[in-house]
């Protein structure tokens, strides 16, 4: 039974790489036991890290350790889908863990928790004022990690890991380097270099060391997670605010535009369409926001316009720092931060949400459409984006997936707002609080807490999943799961 053979074969495969990460989110999971260096009396907290890293660290050592690795068969992308998929949710699960032995939460918020922790979403049911400092660095270093991708730290750390279906199943698909673990290698010490620069930056600007580095890392990873309830809103410092911007910016930018414009391509950079778009879509928001919101609601221009700013980068880059409260602000102020929210960040990016890139090739689409009424019946002419220094046709394949995302995304999320308002909350309030989930932002106006209904906490976390992963590595991944475990079982459609 050839066939029967083959996916025991790669299934040995998937378990192996599955095991390697699961033995690095083990060690991932030990980091916050470094703030005990710093604050003894964090001591009594290390047994509830120790059992979220030790027995996930084991278990992935035997596996990638005890099974041999066959050099007939490679990772396919779809392979790829189910090893990411079992790695978020086993991720996900252990590092609930400290959260409810630490911060007493029940598993529904604990898991909630960390699913927003790993997607980099930033919404969150823990009590910051009270929590303890492991657990506030535990959730800013899931943010970080998360913010990598798996599938980039092992391609990096891990010997033998060099298939590229591991990162295109995340969606990583532009390789900086022509070997893709080389390409993960450069995207860790470009990841590594923004931390640094980080938490020096935000030092200066004025914040305590333990701040500084637990902002860097949410800002980089366009996370959101903040030590203080007000959020960046606590120290009203514009310095903290200028360094913490640019840091979004940073995070929010296509790690392969990124090192164009490190390599001193600036040309190529600029003339990239998704980072045009960009250009125009959030200046504009920032102006919108500042002559109608802002400057009615603050008596002082300075003021007004840095919430004008802050909130649009904030929504923009779907990180979800916030200065103030929107509850004074107008229907039209809520419906700007909607929409940079369900666009999101660059593709290839820390951020979540539609992205840049998919509105760049919707644009061209349309606009291709109505210039084709005009050109001459026989006029051969197709359609072009710019990344980097790669010009690209743009084909009706690539229009047609954006366009069927598209359609996914918009589905999900009326039908996400729709399981808000049938549990009572209003209209804005649900299209507001859904949107920054299912884009990963973290922008709250105040519906997610620790007593919202357990119902709405799982909704919310499935759906910060599928925003993290983009909808197609989840449902792949499930559907080959469940298809090719039944076969294996049952030998169901293998044939002799």
């Amino acid at each position: 039974m050839r066939y029967y053979a083959y996916l025991l074969a790669h299934y040995r495969l998937i378990l192996k790489y599955s095991g390697g990460l699961l033995a690095l989110i083990g060690v991932l999971n030990a980091v916050p036991l470094l703030v005990i260096a710093f604050y003894l009396d964090e001591m009594l907290h290390a047994p509830a890290f120790l059992l979220a890293s030790v027995p996930l660290f084991v278990l992935g050592s035997l596996l990638w350790t005890h099974i041999k690795q066959s050099e007939e068969y490679s990772l396919s992308v779809q392979d790829g889908y189910v090893i990411v998929m079992l790695s978020w949710v086993f991720a996900i699960s252990a590092s609930a863990l400290p959260f409810m032995l630490v911060s007493n939460l029940n598993f529904t918020q604990a898991w909630f928790e960390a699913t927003s922790g790993w997607t980099t979403t930033g919404l969150s049911v823990v009590d910051v004022k009270n929590a303890p400092k492991i657990i506030l660095f535990h959730r800013s270093f899931l943010q970080l990690a998360g913010g990598a991708g798996f599938a980039i730290i092992a391609l990096s750390v891990l010997s033998s890991v060099g298939n590229v279906g591991l990162s295109m199943a995340e969606g990583r698909t532009d390789q900086l380097a022509p070997h893709v673990r080389q390409s993960a290698n450069i995207v860790l010490r470009m990841y590594a270099g923004y931390i640094v620069f980080g938490v020096l930056a935000l030092k200066l600007a004025g914040m305590g060391w333990f701040d500084a580095v637990n902002h860097a890392f949410a800002a980089i990873a366009t996370g959101g997670f903040s030590t203080h309830p007000n959020s960046i809103g606590h120290w009203n410092n514009a310095a903290i605010e200028l360094v913490i911007i640019v840091l979004m910016l940073i995070g929010t930018t296509n790690f392969f535009l990124s090192y164009t414009l490190l390599k001193g391509k600036v040309r190529a950079f600029f003339r990239s369409g998704e980072v045009r778009i960009f250009l125009v879509i959030l200046p504009l928001a920032c102006l919108l926001l500042l002559f109608v919101v802002t400057m009615p609601l603050y008596n002082m221009l300075d003021i007004a316009l840095r919430v004008a700013l802050f909130e649009a980068v904030s929504a923009g880059t779907s990180t979800g720092f916030s200065l103030v409260s929107y509850h004074n602000w107008s229907g039209f102020g809520w419906l700007m931060l909607v929409l940079l929210m369900l666009i999101g960040g660059g593709s290839g990016s820390t951020s979540g949400g539609l992205k840049y890139l998919r509105v760049y090739i919707l644009y061209k689409a349309i606009m291709w459409e109505f210039k084709r009424v005009f050109m001459p019946t026989h006029m051969v002419n197709e359609p072009a984006i710019w990344q980097g220094e790669k010009r690209e046709l743009l084909v009706d394949k690539q229009v047609r997936q954006v366009a069927v995302y598209l359609g996914i995304y918009l589905a999900a999320f009326v039908l996400g707002c729709g399981a808000f308002m049938a549990h009572g909350y209003g209209f804005q309030e649900s299209v507001f609080e859904y949107a920054s989930t299912l884009a990963t932002a973290g922008l709250s106006v105040g519906i997610t807490q620790a007593d919202m209904p357990a119902l709405l906490l799982w909704l919310q976390s499935v759906t910060m999943l599928l925003g993290r992963l983009e909808f197609f590595a989840v449902i792949i991944g499930v559907v080959k799961l469940v298809t090719d475990v039944r076969r294996l079982l049952f030998k169901d459609g293998v044939g002799v």
